[in-house]
């Protein structure tokens, strides 16, 4: 069960890394971050295939973001398969490491790791997992 707490801080925040986000509009890695676009959240897409997502400029990963960018990161949405989550786990912990903003990690629907998430809570990182933020910021509008 995800922590209430940890929701609402996410859902409050501004800045959302999307890991593994999409250029494929077919996909939910396209249409959630598209959506959370359009209600004021400020996504920075996360992808080593592309270039640009949603007129935004993509990183190959989190580390190789910016720090002027990294520093303003306050969650990071993952999107990508549930053995692949634990090197993103990682490299949010360093990213909260360098620049203290990072509040939590948000497994999409369907993508959980109970290892890896331990390990983002040791590091003081919320964690959601299973569970979509565009259905959770939805709720929140009723």
């Amino acid at each position: 069960m995800n922590n209430p707490e940890d929701i609402r801080v996410s859902l409050g925040s501004k800045t959302i890394a999307g890991v593994g986000a999409s250029r494929d509009p077919s996909k939910d890695a396209h249409t959630v971050p598209v959506y959370l676009k359009r209600h004021g959240y400020d996504v920075i897409p996360v992808n080593p295939f592309a270039d640009e997502i949603l007129g935004v400029k993509c990183y190959k990963s989190l580390l190789d973001i910016p720090g002027d960018v990294a520093k303003t990161i306050e969650v990071v949405d993952i999107f990508r398969p549930s053995e692949d989550v634990p090197p993103v786990i990682d490299q949010a912990i360093e990213l909260k490491k360098k620049h203290g903003r990072l509040k939590s990690v948000w497994l999409q629907l369907g993508i959980s790791n109970a290892t890896a998430a331990e390990t983002a809570r040791k590091a003081g990182l919320g964690v959601i997992q299973d569970a979509c933020i565009r259905i959770e910021h939805g709720r929140t509008l009723r």
